[in-house]
């Protein structure tokens, strides 16, 4: 099977998209108008610092200030070095789980021992703006290049995890140790597997060089001010997703192709015969069915091949996933149906996180399982399937009513929020007023407003469907409003009108008070 990384770019927006056998495993969406900032360098002043929260919250110059917590922060202070030092060789034995994560130091220190308001500091942002929260941000600087992460501001050797072998991992852990600066931190990447010294060390003096250019930047610059711009959605692409399991990158711009090759004729030339250009009159992603997967992630129920389906809910705390056997019957009996319903859905579900990008806390509610042994083959199933994703996640063993409880690191909004906005007929609520329930609110509000309109005509304005349910349904009670109060009541439909939207006035348009839109429209 064949993986591919799609790159489609246009003015206003570029997508990524990472195939694995033909099936759409990953999905970047950068728009012009809102570039990602994940990576970026910016000089910034601490503007308020909590001891309660153990955090301070930096202005570098965004429209939310970022959160600095305590673990991120680095300073010049000696006995930190010394701490910093005395836990390298611990570190050595341990890599960290994600091949581009700084070891989080477990420090005894206090942000107001370290920050106070006013200072200015040089940070990283680590995860971007995520719904209402600003950036998180580090003062543990990284700047990955293609086949290692430079960490200037940390004493530590690391090798990815994505490279299994032991003997490979202990040859690339001494040549970092050989090449790399006194006091200089160094993570070796996937892509450094199989190479030789002289391509480890160009990659390292390119990244020390683009160090020495951010300390310059940050002794002019005023503050707040972005030092350092990661590099855009395609050039990142081809930088992180482009290893030895990729055969080939699909281009459907020339501007953006001739920008790809010009980077790799500097970091990766031997992997530009890999690169084409699309030129088709077909959509790129019309042509490999990339639309149709794009559309299919945004739905909130997701069919099984079995007949069964899922249910994905998003929340602010946390995503629920519901598994159910919905046409599917069985063949046997009703465990072995369950059973198979849910280990379809664990590859399903493992897939839709990936795809998706769905982060932090996930509670999967599966067809309740009466055998332990059932439960234990689709616990590790799922552990087996979460094993390709990149992101860390952490499960817990299924309870007794069928629920997993799992974690998975959120750096970036998922694609839900990406593509889509909060509704703003319903408020994200998901559902609407009912046209028996405008109806009788209607009915009320005239016979609370009816005496402050003087005419004998009122008119009422409506969406067509709920003048037609008044009509149909709440003729008698309109009818018993007109006798009581010796006026004529006249339902009128507008099309422009939301479902829950009406209107009350007299025949001279005169409003007894202003109740025109519903609550959730003012």
């Amino acid at each position: 099977m064949s993986n591919e990384i799609l790159i489609n770019a246009n003015s206003g927006e570029t997508r990524v998209a990472l195939l694995e056998g033909d099936v759409l495993v990953e999905l970047y969406v950068e728009r012009s108008s809102d570039q990602g900032i994940s990576g970026n360098i910016y000089k910034g002043r601490v503007v308020r610092v909590l001891p309660g929260m153990q955090a301070a919250f930096v202005d570098i110059g965004l429209e939310k200030a970022a959160f600095l917590y305590v673990s991120d922060v680095h300073q010049d202070f000696d006995d930190l070095e010394v701490l910093m030092r005395g836990r390298d060789d611990e570190a050595n034995g341990h890599p960290p789980t994600d091949e581009e994560e700084v070891p989080n130091l477990d420090t005894p220190f206090h942000i107001e021992d370290l920050l106070h308001e006013g200072q200015e500091v040089l940070v990283q942002v680590s995860k971007e703006p995520l719904g209402t929260k600003g950036a998180r941000i580090t003062s543990h600087i990284s700047l990955p290049g293609r086949h290692l992460v430079l960490m200037p501001m940390v004493d530590h050797v690391g090798v990815s995890r994505r490279i299994e072998n032991e003997a490979e991992r202990k040859r690339l852990r001494e040549i970092i140790q050989q090449i790399r600066p006194a006091g200089c931190g160094l993570i070796v990447r996937t892509a450094s597997e199989g190479k030789g010294e002289a391509e480890l060390r160009q990659d390292l003096d390119f990244l020390l060089k683009m160090w020495g250019n951010i300390q310059k930047r940050k002794a002019v610059s005023p503050v707040p001010a972005l030092i350092h711009k990661d590099l855009d959605i395609s050039l990142r692409a081809i930088r992180d997703l482009f290893t030895q399991e990729v055969d080939r990158v699909v281009v459907d711009s020339r501007e953006e192709y001739q920008k790809i090759m010009e980077f790799c004729d500097t970091f990766m030339p031997q992997l530009k015969s890999s690169i084409e250009i699309y030129e088709k009159e077909e959509p790129l992603f019309d042509y490999f069915g990339i639309e149709m997967e794009i559309s299919r992630a945004l739905g909130r129920r997701i069919w099984l091949k079995s007949g069964g389906y899922i249910v994905i809910d998003m929340t602010e705390a946390l995503t629920v996933i519901d598994v159910n056997t919905g046409r599917y019957v069985g063949k046997r009996n009703l465990e072995d149906t369950i059973l198979k319903t849910n280990l379809e859905a664990v590859k399903e579900i493992a897939y839709q996180l990936r795809l998706r990008n769905i982060g932090g806390i996930i509670i999967i509610d599966f067809i309740d399982m009466e055998k332990e042994s059932s439960r234990e083959k689709v616990f590790q199933a799922l552990t087996e399937a979460l094993k390709k994703d990149k992101s860390k996640t952490n499960i817990l063993k299924i309870s007794e009513l069928g629920l997993v409880e799992m974690t998975r690191k959120r750096t970036r909004e998922s694609l839900g929020r990406i593509l889509s906005e909060r509704c703003f007929y319903c408020e994200g609520r998901g559902f609407l007023k009912s046209r028996s329930t405008i109806c009788q609110e209607i009915l009320r509000e005239i016979q609370r407003d009816i005496r402050d309109l003087k005419d004998e005509t009122i008119l009422v304005h409506v969406h067509p469907n709920v003048a037609n349910h008044i009509y149909d349904e709440a003729r008698a009670d309109l009818e018993k409003l007109e006798k009581r109060y010796k006026k004529r009541i006249t339902i009128t439909g507008k099309n422009d009108f939301h479902l829950e939207q009406y209107e009350i006035q007299s025949q001279n348009g005169h409003f007894p008070v202003d109740k025109a839109k519903p609550e959730i429209l003012t």
